[in-house]
């Protein structure tokens, strides 16, 4: 069987590891009942592992020399491969409606797309497991406080409880990346209702991360003026700006202190 060429434009790292693979398929056990998608399974390593668990299984491959390998290598699971990209497919209807678990040894170049994704659909994805780079991996699972903190860090722990499973070193893929990879999972924590207008937290999230170095205020300021224009209303924003919260920078701020935030903002600007 002619074996697949990993693409840099692709952002493919194939693992080459059987205890790796299974390892990383094993974290899908956390939600027994769910159908199963993976992302990018190359040559199968994974899939191999994840076909054992005998739940319905589909793989989504963009790589269309990766798709004839597949289908010869997996003849079960012919009907379960997907050619396309992850991010342009109406998860809607892949399983018929049904919610699903995500899983997938991520391509690095749209991983941080993975997961905006996966918070568009948190009510079709209550779980998700994965592959990252060790610098992402830390970003998404990380605390208040901390430096690898950020914006996706705020906007899933909203709505996913998040756990960082092991460290993966570049040794076990083809090609080996230059840095280290780590094995994340994320699970929905419950909350239905977030108490605020998520599409305007996360505008808020994204603007002050996008100043992180500079205190609150003097990101939000630019931010209120342009809510201002686009919901034409006038307001006094200077006894907001001088609550000392926003004396802070973004990432010394809980994810309550960010939902809280929003409902000021908001009401601030009705």
């Amino acid at each position: 069987m002619k074996q697949v060429r990993a693409k840099k434009n692709l952002g493919q790292h194939f693992l080459t590891d059987e205890l790796t693979a299974s390892r990383i398929a094993d974290t899908v056990d956390v939600c027994p009942d769910l159908p199963v998608l993976e992302v990018g399974p190359g040559m199968g390593m994974l899939t191999q592992y994840l076909i054992q668990k005998h739940r319905d299984l589909r793989v989504v491959e963009i790589d269309r020399e990766s798709i004839p390998y597949l289908r010869e290598r997996f003849p079960m699971l012919r009907d379960g491969i997907v050619e396309g990209d992850f991010l342009q497919l109406p998860l809607t209807t892949l399983f018929d409606g049904r919610p699903f678990l995500l899983t997938g040894n991520y391509p690095y170049n749209i991983s941080s797309q993975i997961f905006f994704c996966l918070l568009d659909h948190r009510d079709l994805i209550p779980c998700c497991t994965g592959m990252v780079q060790k610098e992402v991996a830390e970003r998404l699972t990380a605390g208040p406080g901390s430096k690898a903190y950020g914006i996706l860090s705020v906007l899933l722990s909203a709505w996913y409880d998040a756990e960082y499973l092991f460290t993966v070193p570049p040794t076990v893929f083809n090609p080996p990346p230059k840095v280290q990879s780590a094995v994340i999972r994320f699970r929905r924590n419950g909350v239905t209702d977030l108490g605020c207008d998520f599409r305007l937290m996360k505008r808020i999230v994204k603007t002050t991360f996008g100043q992180r170095r500079k205190m609150m205020r003097v990101s939000l300021k630019s931010l209120l003026s342009q809510l201002s224009a686009e919901r034409n209303v006038q307001f006094s924003a200077e006894a907001f700006l001088t609550q000392p919260l926003l004396t802070h920078r973004p990432e010394q701020l809980s994810v309550e202190q960010f939902i809280d935030l929003t409902n000021e903002v908001d009401r601030l600007v009705r």
